[in-house]
């Protein structure tokens, strides 16, 4: 794990480390080879190619997507009008389940 993002994480407001943290494991978890980067100020996560990446906000945790067009699940949940990055925002760590975050993760990696 990259000592950057340890750090971004610690640093990170108290509502926000356990979503960060969870959201971490979860990539880990469905794509074990995965590389953790922190790269634009933010961790950013690759196989062949980056995927996912995490930022924080005063309000929530911004879990962006890259090639977010695979995603069918839970689509209306996806913001932004970035060509090839989109995101989603948690505000509290039980979202993660119910947003069905790790069946996003598999999509956007297929």
């Amino acid at each position: 794990m990259n000592q950057e993002v340890n750090n971004y994480i610690k640093n990170s407001a108290e509502n926000h480390k356990v979503i960060l943290s969870e959201l971490r494991k979860l990539i880990f978890a469905k794509a074990p080879n995965t590389t953790e980067q922190f790269k634009w100020s933010r961790p950013v996560y690759a196989l062949e190619k980056d995927f996912c990446y995490l930022k924080t906000t005063k309000k929530h945790v911004t879990f962006g997507f890259f090639e977010f067009n695979k995603i069918q699940t839970n689509q209306h949940l996806i913001q932004g009008t970035g060509k090839s990055m989109r995101h989603i925002k948690l505000s509290q760590v039980s979202e993660i389940e119910e947003f069905q975050v790790g069946k996003m993760i598999e999509e956007v990696l297929k």
